[in-house]
């Protein structure tokens, strides 16, 4: 059973807006809608704990970069005595289309820095993920660059869209598990 939600994305201002923030504003928009406020946890990462149609769950924002997502995964499993089948990772991924998502219960990084960090410090590729595309960037834009933009302005209602699906993604894989909400969202 999924009990911590892992947002990936880059802490400060400066990022948040970015395609690469995705899962930062996954966990704070339920945050918000539980009217919760992040705090400092006792390693790399800020947390709540929310309730979701009554059943308690963490939302954590690494404060390391995205490369060193390891590292939050790493100290908030520890500090909650959590394993890594009991992790949901939500992020953004560039191969996939802007507004698609996709949910495994396990696999490699595709090439993700935030999921090769993790599945590197944890030593496992045996956690779900909730991908939510961002799609490909042209041929003259390096892909790092990439990440870093802000979605531009008439993407706006797609990502507030995908967010949204996102959610109730989240909520399913909680209350059905991962198959179902794989066969409903992907």
């Amino acid at each position: 059973m999924i009990k911590l939600l892992l947002g990936l994305g880059n802490p400060g201002r400066k990022y948040s807006s970015t395609r690469h923030n995705l899962g930062y504003r996954l966990v704070e928009l339920l945050a918000k809608r539980s009217k919760r406020k992040f705090k400092y946890g006792k390693g790399s990462y800020i947390f709540t704990e929310v309730k979701i149609k009554r059943k308690k769950v963490i939302l954590v924002k690494p404060q390391t970069f995205m490369n060193q997502s390891g590292i939050a995964a790493k100290d908030c499993l520890d500090d909650f005595s959590l394993s890594p089948e009991e992790l949901l990772v939500l992020c953004d991924d560039m191969n996939l289309p802007l507004g698609k998502l996709r949910i495994r219960p396990k696999g490699a990084d595709g090439g993700h820095n935030g999921l090769k960090s993790i599945i590197s410090l944890l030593n496992t590729r045996d956690f779900a993920r909730l991908r939510m595309g961002i799609g490909l960037p042209s041929p003259e834009i390096r892909a790092e660059d990439y990440v870093l933009q802000d979605f531009r302005s008439i993407e706006k209602d797609e990502v507030a869209k995908i967010l949204k699906d996102a959610s109730s993604a989240v909520e399913t894989v909680i209350f059905q598990g991962i198959t179902e909400s794989m066969n409903r969202f992907n």
